[in-house]
């Protein structure tokens, strides 16, 4: 097996219920985003396919996904590159994740309703609950639950577009973030921190909490892309 096609390999999740194409369009992100691939490593859809045993419909499939996300390039005469995220990208996408949270936590914080409010704190109580009982998954869904909450209620729907476009860098940053039990804890602690600074109204309390989560969030990240040896 290729040094590509076992990477990819290692992290193709082929639980129950899960589609192939789902899963190796993940496996592929997950490579990318890490630097596990190589920036500028070529891809062959029929070798991958083989090694993986899979149709190249999927693999297919998940490159189409993969190009809009804009994590690989398809080149004439080439065929298809990988444009990895390096630490410095990392840096810049966190820079710009700072930005736009603060603008949206601050303007939601300023016209959510009591019943907006007691919401968002459900969503707190329910991440509290799945993590206790050693829910990972579902406390990242928890945690997305969290962001988007504030994004619709911020009422700002450009900025939700920006967002957007962001998220696949995002969702995997704040996946790998999280997994490791200290780091999941201090998340979950910060977010209650911007939850009771909403609540009282201080704006310069929730930019300072939010600016200090994304910035342990940040290190986390850069920490294991050196470890893996990303540039």
């Amino acid at each position: 097996m290729d040094q590509v096609a076992q990477t990819v390999h290692q992290h193709l999740d082929l639980s129950p219920g899960k589609s192939i194409g789902k899963a190796v369009y993940q496996a592929l992100r997950q490579t990318i985003l890490m630097g596990e691939i190589p920036d500028g490593e070529r891809i062959n859809e029929k070798s991958l396919a083989k090694e993986l045993n899979v149709s190249r419909t999927p693999i297919r499939k998940a490159m189409d996904r993969l190009d809009r996300d804009n994590l690989v390039e398809r080149k004439s005469g080439v065929g298809i590159i990988t444009r990895g995220v390096s630490r410095k990208d990392a840096r810049e996408i966190f820079d710009i994740r700072r930005e736009l949270d603060t603008l949206a936590t601050i303007r939601a914080m300023q016209i959510m309703t009591h019943d907006q409010f007691f919401s968002l704190r459900e969503i707190l109580e329910e991440t509290d609950r799945c993590n206790g009982q050693g829910q990972v998954d579902q406390v990242l869904t928890m945690f997305t639950a969290f962001n988007d909450f504030i994004y619709d209620a911020c009422d700002m729907p450009r900025l939700k577009v920006i967002v957007t476009r962001l998220k696949n860098y995002l969702v995997y940053f704040r996946d790998i973030s999280v997994r490791g039990n200290d780091r999941r804890q201090l998340a979950i602690d910060e977010h209650w921190n911007i939850y009771h600074a909403m609540l009282t109204g201080d704006q310069n309390r929730v930019e300072s909490i939010i600016r200090q989560h994304l910035a342990h969030s940040l290190d986390f990240i850069l920490s294991v892309m050196e470890a893996r040896h990303v540039g």
